[in-house]
């Protein structure tokens, strides 16, 4: 639950989802407003969670290329209907911080 609730890892997972495997500047690229240093960590995170692999190739200069596991491929389908239902309720979400900052 700690790797589904950082925004970092879900935009992580959905993106290597999305493309498949890429590199660490596609992903970085991609991804935008993440620093090297946190899209590092994040990546770190979610190998030793068994939902990226990383392959490193012995070339020069060195490349190295992410994916989803099938663990990480199995979360997928979770977290995009939990972005559905987000986008479905936003609307009303907003409407209740809206009553409840009048009634506060």
């Amino acid at each position: 639950m700690d790797r589904i609730g950082d925004k970092w890892a879900v935009l992580v997972i959905t993106t290597l989802g999305e493309k498949g495997t890429m590199r660490f500047n596609q992903l970085h690229d991609l991804i935008g407003d993440i620093s090297q240093k946190m899209l590092t960590v994040t990546l770190k995170k979610l190998q030793e969670d068994g939902l990226v692999s990383r392959k490193m190739y012995q070339e020069i200069p060195p490349r190295v290329e992410y994916a989803l596991t099938p663990r990480g491929d199995s979360l997928l389908p979770h977290i995009i209907s939990l972005e559905q239902w987000a986008v479905e309720n936003m609307f009303g979400i907003q409407q209740a911080r809206k009553e409840y900052m009048v009634v506060k």
